[in-house]
């Protein structure tokens, strides 16, 4: 199994009279190569699971709130039923990144209409041939809100 868990870098806010200003001073970007967003319009819309071998993720909420499941697979052909769950509520009035190191799988579901995400690869697309695996959405949670 993986040697890297997911974590919370937490990052911080500075408001004045000009304004609020939002930052992640201990997120080192250095590994990214890739940016995208995806926003669910519903909060019924589950994203489950699909995970990555080699890539490694970070999760960034921008609007609304998220709630984020991982899992560390033991085997990719075959893996175990009882595996851990990892969960996170990311929210975009917290300034936090969640880190997904490679080996993990993850899911996640609109909290509220509308939320957006931002995903950060540390590969750039079509970089890795067959590194994306899936798995069925309710193989291993619940995704009641």
């Amino acid at each position: 199994m993986n040697k890297s868990l997911p974590k919370i870098i937490s990052g911080g806010e500075y408001t004045d009279e000009r304004g609020r200003l939002e930052f992640f001073n201990d997120f080192d970007m250095s590994p990214i190569k890739r940016v995208y967003f995806t926003t669910h319009f519903n909060a019924d819309v589950i994203r489950a699971w699909q995970g990555h071998k080699i890539e490694s993720r970070w999760f960034i909420c921008v609007k609304g709130s998220f709630k984020v499941k991982l899992i560390e697979i033991d085997d990719w052909r075959n893996p175990s039923e009882d595996l851990k769950v990892f969960e996170y509520e990311l929210s975009a009035e917290k300034q936090e990144v969640l880190y997904i190191p490679n080996g993990f799988v993850n899911g996640f579901k609109a909290i509220e209409d509308n939320a957006k995400l931002m995903v950060m690869s540390n590969y750039g697309f079509n970089e890795i041939e067959n590194d994306q695996i899936r798995f069925d959405q309710n193989k291993w949670t619940k995704w009641d809100n």
